[in-house]
């Protein structure tokens, strides 16, 4: 019996790929992102148009690596990792710094970083008995969250003042989201089964 030319074993994905290349990129811009937004010293002019574009221009990757990654088939252990990271670093140093400058509630800050880093240790610590999947509510958090930072970075002048109060209105809208969201993942996995030898409930 002759073997087939074609080998079926799929080949190992690179983990130095353009995908992983972008989130990694992304984890780097944070600390640029923080020091112009910094920086600005408040006089809301062009650093903080840099920390704006900046922001911007790091949630764009987080939906370009996203798309590259499995439209290329370059999911690696890696970008499982290392993307919702990037997404948290963004998004809490965000939140951090608008906190410390004056133009957010710390409340807020506070109740979102702890939902996020609470489910985040959740999913691992039920990993045994399954994954806790992200939800339509839980896609619904980062777009409202990325909007309302978005919205709050943004140099507004006296003359459009209003924005103001949309972007707190939006923020608050993610806030409830989130904490929404954060319950439904605990109930979630209280719902799962005990993980039985090394069986894993998908």
């Amino acid at each position: 019996m002759t073997e087939s030319p074609a080998d079926p074993t799929p080949q190992p994905v690179p983990t130095l790929n353009i995908a992983n290349v972008l989130t990694t990129l992304r984890i780097i811009m944070v600390p640029f992102f923080v020091w112009a937004l910094v920086a600005d010293h408040e006089q809301h002019g062009v650093l903080r148009w840099v920390a704006v574009a900046l922001f911007a221009l790091a949630m764009y990757t987080d939906k370009l690596d996203g798309d590259l990654a499995r439209s290329r088939g370059l999911i690696t252990n890696f970008g499982k990792i290392a993307d919702p990271i990037a997404d948290k670093l963004l998004l809490g140093a965000a939140l951090v710094t608008l906190s410390w400058l004056g133009e957010l509630w710390w409340w807020v800050t506070i109740v979102i970083l702890v939902r996020e880093l609470g489910i985040t240790i959740l999913r691992f610590a039920v990993i045994r008995r399954g994954i806790i999947a992200a939800s339509r509510g839980g896609k619904l958090k980062t777009v409202t969250q990325t909007a309302g930072l978005g919205l709050l970075l943004l140099p507004i002048t006296p003359e459009i003042g209003w924005l103001s109060v949309v972007a707190l209105v939006v923020i608050l809208l993610a806030l409830v989201i989130t904490v929404y969201t954060g319950i439904d993942y605990i109930i979630q996995a209280a719902r799962m089964e005990p993980a039985q030898g090394h069986g894993q409930q998908q």
